[in-house]
């Protein structure tokens, strides 16, 4: 398993967001010069992040986009649902599947366990957190 660029794009624009002051606009351009992505492909994912509800856009000549809620309450967990939907390691865990083996599949149950740490530990990390942590690291790599 592994995340989409997508995600991985969202997690770091979500990042760069959580570091500016409350309630700052910030454009596409800005974010995706100081974390490396490509300014069209952030602007996409910018929109699931909207639709989401996790950023609001701001039109005009003052336009960009800010944050719905305080960087402590987001999660890795909602950046990442936001971009590739629900988390399910397997259509057996989807809610939507139909399998046969699904009453007795004994793999079902332990990846089924696995998901939830899985969850459980992306639900853990908020962007208040990882904001103060790339904040850190940028000093110790003296990247502004």
């Amino acid at each position: 398993m592994k995340l989409t660029r997508a995600a991985d794009y969202a997690i770091r624009g979500i990042i760069y967001m959580s570091m500016q002051p409350a309630g700052a606009v910030v454009v596409i351009p800005e974010i995706a010069r100081e974390m490396g992505v490509p300014v069209g492909f952030l602007a996409r994912i910018f929109q699931s992040l909207s639709r989401a509800g996790l950023v609001i856009s701001h039109r005009g000549k003052k336009g960009g986009y800010s944050l719905t809620r305080e960087p402590v309450e987001l999660t890795l967990k909602d950046v990442i649902e936001a971009v590739e939907g629900n988390i399910s390691l397997n259509v057996c865990l989807d809610g939507y599947s139909d399998c046969e083996r699904m009453s007795y599949c004994p793999t079902r149950v332990h990846l089924q366990e696995i998901q939830r740490v899985l969850v459980e530990n992306l639900e853990k990390y908020n962007f208040a957190t990882l904001a103060r942590e790339e904040k850190a690291s940028r000093k110790v790599k003296g990247v502004s």
